[in-house]
């Protein structure tokens, strides 16, 4: 069976992962408890709620008068869990396809994805993957066991960008889903309805997670350095746009910079941890430089 997944995690960043933790800025359950190692396992004694069965679960945690009366299979879980439950939420949008040399946004966050889900179970806690565009297209809930880092790798591997933009949705969606407070990590170039997509972000600020934003940008976004006259088509649209790049690149780089501006003030008002990410510069270099400031904040 191919195991192209298994890109996702070079060895070499993997090594530089073992001796590094991901510190919450915020108060969030579990989490410094969730730094060693639990006898129960993420589970306890007081019974919470039901979830559906995924491959990979511990069949001793079936409720089997459950499934006697459904004829299917449905996980015990426990108010108690011992382990931080982190949420990866990577967009999967048309523009996330975009790439002017190198790697695509979508597979640069992929790399970001893959590493965060391994750092937060090397630190016994709990990694999920949503990935969405104007919808959410797949979901994998957080679990603690090892082997479920290759449940989010395959998924990284099986997926393409594809449509248009609508993150609001799946933020609601989500927020509404999970009732345990834990860590909301986005994956995204935030080319959407921005107030939307910050009433979504708010709205897992209001149910008590913690909340990172990584915004994922490709250096031609940014410097727009094409030179000669170009034709633009929108991937999410198709609408095609004729223009010289260098009579609109001033005003071009001073939208984009306003709207960054705009929307990291508001994310740090609603104590939204906000991070740039450029697709030029390798992403465990990247992942390290933000881990260290991170530990900083204690």
């Amino acid at each position: 069976m191919p195991e192209d997944y298994r890109r996702y995690l070079d060895p070499k960043v993997v090594s530089k992962l073992a001796g590094m933790e991901l510190k919450a800025r915020l108060v969030v359950e579990g989490f410094i408890v969730g730094l060693h190692r639990s006898p129960y396992h993420g589970f306890s004694v007081e019974f919470a709620e039901h979830r559906q069965y995924m491959p990979g679960d511990d069949v001793k945690h079936i409720d089997w008068k459950v499934y006697g009366k459904s004829d299917r299979f449905y996980i015990k879980q426990f108010e108690e869990e011992t382990n931080l439950r982190g949420y990866i939420l990577l967009d999967a949008s048309a523009s996330m396809g975009y790439k002017s040399n190198g790697v695509s946004k979508f597979e640069y966050g992929s790399y970001f994805a893959a590493a965060l889900s391994y750092l937060m179970l090397r630190q016994q806690d709990a990694p999920g993957l949503l990935i969405y565009d104007q919808q959410i297209r797949a979901y994998i809930p957080p679990r603690g066991a090892r082997s479920h880092i290759n449940n989010i790798l395959k998924q990284l591997e099986k997926t393409q960008p594809s449509s248009k933009t609508d993150a609001a949705i799946a933020f609601h969606e989500l927020a509404e889903r999970i009732k345990r407070r834990g860590l909301i990590v986005v994956i995204s170039d935030l080319f959407d309805d921005p107030d939307r997509m910050l009433a979504g972000l708010k709205h897992f600020r209001h149910r008590k997670h913690e909340v990172i934003v990584f915004q994922v940008l490709d250096p031609f976004e940014r410097n727009f350095g094409y030179r000669a006259e170009a034709r633009f088509r929108d991937m999410e649209t198709g609408q095609m746009l004729l223009t010289n790049p260098y009579q609109i690149r001033k005003e071009y780089i001073e939208r984009l910079d306003d709207f960054i501006e705009k929307f990291s003030r508001a994310c740090r008002d609603a104590l939204i941890d906000y991070h740039l990410l450029d697709t030029s510069v390798p992403f465990d270099k990247a992942l390290f430089g933000y881990l260290a400031k991170r530990s900083k904040l204690g």
